[in-house]
């Protein structure tokens, strides 16, 4: 019997989600898959259905990146369970293996994720900065090292101990950073988190500066209310300036993109500002920035 679940949080996703199933069918250990929708309306249920796989249909409004993380992992009821995200492509047949192997030291692991082929620089340069070559087992001793990279990880591609998030009360309500929370409350618990640089997924993005800055928003947002765990906006602000300086760096070899990269930079450090101080903003204000709208409605929705 599998002691691994694998769960998927899906919207619409027909376009990816046949080669993820794909890839996760020609992993080397055995494993239960359980998709979780949010009533998609193209050929989703259809392709779950042709997998054969376990399908799970929540309403839209209802999707929290926290709370529908801990339905998962309760309906999985695996000692070990992994997320993924539709869009995260396993590079190998290896993935599953090699991700859960640090889980005997460490009450999570997450996968390194590499850009898809064809990727643009920002993408690729966002996945290299973050997701270096060589693994980590991290602690909370760490933190006077790494500062917020410490409490760093990605539920795109992660692997948890069942037990370990007992301990914790598992996953919680959250705008954005179900995974930041987690993994600085096991840290704050003494436990370890692993990065594993052999477990790989393809997965990137292009987002638009629209699209950059509704996200910063909600990274600033979901940060503020972790600030007591991670050390607060300065240790943020100082990986930030860390990024921009080895991104201009990178960007002196191509100075045609210079313009682009300063508009960037500004619209992720704005977005992040105004998220970060954006729990008294007046609901009109939170459903313009955010990219999560439904977060802020069901809260202003009488109990």
């Amino acid at each position: 019997m599998a002691n691994v679940g694998v769960v998927i949080v899906t919207l619409n996703a027909e376009s990816f989600l046949r080669p993820l199933l794909t890839g996760l069918k020609s992993q080397t250990i055995p494993h239960e898959v359980l998709i979780i929708d949010s009533s998609s309306t193209d050929a989703t249920h259809a392709i779950a259905n042709e997998f054969g796989h376990k399908l799970h249909v929540i309403k839209r409004s209802e999707f929290n990146h926290g709370l529908t993380r801990e339905l998962g992992r309760k309906l999985s009821n695996k000692p070990i369970v992994v997320f993924l995200t539709q869009d995260a492509l396993p590079a190998n047949d290896h993935l599953l293996e090699n991700l859960i192997k640090p889980l005997d030291k460490a009450a999570l692991s997450y996968a390194r994720q590499l850009p898809y082929p064809g990727a643009g620089f920002f993408e690729a340069f966002h996945r290299e900065y973050n997701y270096p070559e060589q693994s980590q087992l991290r602690s909370i001793q760490d933190q006077s090292k790494y500062g917020a990279y410490t409490f760093f990880c990605s539920d795109s591609c992660a692997a948890y101990r069942q037990d370990k998030l007992d301990l914790i009360g598992g996953f919680k309500d959250v705008l954005l950073g179900e995974d930041t929370l987690a993994c600085a409350s096991l840290l704050h618990q003494g436990e370890k988190i692993a990065y594993v640089a052999d477990a790989q997924v393809f997965h990137s993005h292009n987002y638009t500066l629209s699209e950059e800055f509704k996200r910063s928003f909600d990274i600033g947002f979901a940060r503020a209310k972790l600030k007591d765990l991670i050390g607060g906006r300065n240790s943020d602000e100082k990986r930030g300036r860390a990024y921009a300086k080895e991104l201009f760096i990178r960007i002196l070899k191509r100075p045609w993109l210079i313009p682009y990269t300063t508009a960037l930079l500004t619209t992720k450090w704005l977005g992040y500002q105004l998220g970060y101080r954006g729990e008294n903003m007046p609901l009109k204000w939170k459903l313009r920035f955010c990219s999560h709208k439904g977060y802020f409605k069901s809260k202003a929705l009488p109990l």
